[in-house]
C-alpha cells in the first residue's frame, strides 16, 4: 500500500498535450502551478511543509515542460489545462501559482466550475498588472529575453482581461513577494489591492522573483498561516 507521504503519478489528457505530475499527503488540497521555464520538482520542499501541515499537493509539469508534452505559445491553453486540473479536485482547492502559473491561474478562474473548486489564490512574484517594459527589462537582465517571447508577448497582450478577471474574482488572494530581486513593486501592490481588496500581502526574506526555489519554506509556511482561514465556514 502507498503511504500518504509517498508522491502518486497523475496524469491529465488535454488538446494537444498530456499534462503529467504527481500528488502527496491527505487533506485539503494546494494545487501548485510551476513558473515558466521551471518544472514541478521545483515545488518538492514546498511540498513537504504543506504535507506535514495537513494538505493534499497536487503539481504538473506544464505543457511544454517538463515531462508534459504539447507547446506553451500562448496563455489561453495553459489556462485551459489550469481549469481541467481544477475541475478534477473536491471543492476547497488552494490554488498556488508562479509566475506564468499565477497568471494561467488567474484566467483560469473565469471557467465558473474550475472557480467552484478553489478556495482562494496565491501568487507567487506575479500580479495581473503587468508593464510591459518592466517586465521585457527584467527578463533581459535574466538572460531570458528570448525565452518564450511569443508566450510572454502574448500575455502582454491580456493585461487588461487580467485585471479584469482579478477585479471580479470573489475569492481571497493572497500575494507573496521576494524582497531582493522581486519582479513586483509596492506600486504593483497598491494596484493589485485596489482591483482586490480581499488580497493579503507577504513578503519572504532572502527570496528574489523565483520564491520556491529561493527559499520554500518560508513559502510553504506563508501559505499555511494565510490560507488555513479560507477554509473556515466564515468564509
Amino acid at each position: 500500500m502507498i503511504g500518504p507521504t509517498v508522491p502518486r503519478p497523475r496524469w491529465l489528457a488535454r488538446p494537444g498535450a498530456i499534462l503529467r505530475g504527481e500528488e502527496v499527503g491527505a487533506g485539503p488540497t494546494c494545487l501548485l502551478l510551476h513558473a515558466g521555464g521551471e518544472r514541478r520538482q521545483v515545488w518538492a520542499p514546498v511540498s513537504d511543509v504543506l504535507v506535514g501541515a495537513g494538505f493534499r499537493c497536487v503539481a504538473f509539469d506544464q505543457r511544454g515542460h517538463g515531462d508534459s508534452d504539447g507547446l506553451a505559445r500562448a496563455l489561453s491553453p495553459c489556462a485551459e489545462d489550469v481549469a481541467a486540473m481544477l475541475r478534477t479536485e473536491p471543492p476547497g482547492c488552494v490554488v498556488v501559482g508562479a509566475s506564468l502559473g499565477g497568471l494561467a491561474a488567474i484566467a483560469a478562474l473565469t471557467d465558473p466550475a474550475a472557480r467552484a473548486r478553489a478556495a482562494g489564490l496565491v501568487l507567487v512574484d506575479v500580479v495581473p498588472c503587468l508593464v510591459p517594459s518592466r517586465v521585457r527589462r527584467f527578463l533581459a537582465a535574466g538572460g531570458l529575453a528570448g525565452a518564450y517571447t511569443e508566450l510572454v508577448e502574448d500575455i502582454l497582450a491580456q493585461v487588461p482581461r487580467l485585471r479584469q478577471v482579478t477585479a471580479e474574482l470573489d475569492l481571497p488572494l493572497l500575494l507573496v513577494h521576494g524582497d531582493t530581486g522581486s519582479s513586483v513593486t509596492a506600486e504593483d501592490f497598491d494596484q493589485l489591492l485596489r482591483l482586490a481588496p480581499r488580497t493579503t500581502v507577504r513578503s519572504i526574506q532572502g527570496a528574489g522573483h523565483l520564491i520556491a526555489r529561493e527559499q520554500p519554506v518560508s513559502l510553504a509556511r506563508t501559505i499555511v498561516a494565510v490560507t488555513t482561514a479560507w477554509r473556515s465556514p466564515q468564509r
